[in-house]
């Protein structure tokens, strides 16, 4: 796993923000990723408190929305298990400030620290 001060240098996060439904966002990949955590983890987590994340600060991509985007990344390799059959949660900046709060570990809180001003 990459360290975590190249994973939250302004740079890094800024590739990772897509602009969706009118919307600067994060997906829950990418998160998992700064937040050093299984994107199964993550989601997990989401589901369990699934009442702090309203409509304006989480939404999961339509199945149209994650092809289009699949299709973008031309780096995908094939294989069964590689990639998750589920379209991803994108994260507004409000939902990725609930999300440290959720996962609740210092690693969380600094990477919170650093995605904020990159969201901006």
């Amino acid at each position: 796993m990459k360290e975590l001060s190249i994973l939250t240098t302004p740079d890094f996060i800024a590739t990772r923000i897509l602009f969706l439904r009118g919307e600067k966002v994060l997906l829950d990949a990418d998160l998992a990723l700064l937040y050093g955590v299984e994107t199964k983890v993550l989601k997990q987590a989401v589901r369990r408190n699934i009442d702090r994340f309203p409509e304006d600060f989480l939404f999961e991509l339509s199945t149209e929305e994650w092809n289009s985007l699949r299709s973008q990344i031309v780096t995908l390799e094939k294989g069964r298990g590689k990639y998750s059959k589920y379209p991803p949660f994108a994260f507004t900046e409000q939902g990725v400030a609930m999300l440290s709060g959720i996962l609740n570990s210092p690693r969380a809180v600094e990477t919170n620290i650093a995605i904020m001003p990159a969201c901006r």
